[in-house]
């Protein structure tokens, strides 16, 4: 099994890098809260890993935090949820606002992330917050980044692909705004107008 790799990112998306280990280059899933953290291409990175693996194929997913991995092997333990979907989830919020919600029941924050519909994350709430309560605490997923909720966050990033940006760009800024607001609480207005100085591309 496979559980970390370290070797020199050559390319890198949202939601897949490519990583140069040894002369061996592995292609690897990620979400959006790990491709934030992600260095400079070609600088030398290290990702946790989970190897899915398919009669048809296998698939490699790298975190950049333990907390994203767990979150993650949690989420594929929920029927209905596969390694896409869960990989979707983990780029709609970070792993401190998942757990949080989780552990709280909140299902309209939960339904905010796209693709997630209401009886997906009651089975998410119902099949994870003990878990979640067992293995992780407050301060372990002390929130550090995004503090505005979900919900509005999704209303933004709607509002943003109306004006032509993409939906990468889109999230990059609004989890951008939301991390300079720092503690501050943003209406759905602030924070467009907030993620608009950080868009890059339509």
């Amino acid at each position: 099994m496979i559980a970390s790799l370290t070797g020199f990112l050559k390319q890198k998306n949202p939601t897949e890098v490519l990583l140069d280990v040894h002369g061996v280059g592995y292609a690897v899933h990620i979400s959006l809260s790990t491709y934030e953290k992600l260095g400079d291409v070609d600088s030398t990175i290290t990702l946790l890993t989970h190897l899915h693996v398919r009669e048809d194929a296998m698939q490699l997913f790298g975190f950049a935090t333990e907390e994203e991995r767990q979150l993650f092997k949690m989420l594929l333990s929920v029927s209905g949820i596969g390694p896409k979907l869960a990989q979707s989830i983990l780029s709609g919020m970070n792993a401190s606002e998942l757990s949080s919600h989780l552990r709280s029941g909140n299902i309209a924050a939960l339904t905010a992330i796209p693709g997630i519909g209401k009886k997906t994350a009651e089975r998410m709430v119902v099949e994870l917050r003990d878990k979640i309560s067992k293995t992780t605490s407050a301060t372990e997923f002390a929130s550090s980044d995004a503090t505005a909720s979900a919900a509005i966050r999704s209303e933004a990033l709607m509002a943003l692909m109306s004006l032509g940006f993409n939906q990468p760009s889109a999230e990059k800024a609004i989890r951008a705004a939301s991390n300079e607001a720092g503690a501050t609480s943003l209406s759905v207005e602030e924070l467009i107008k907030r993620a608009l100085r950080h868009t890059t591309a339509r």
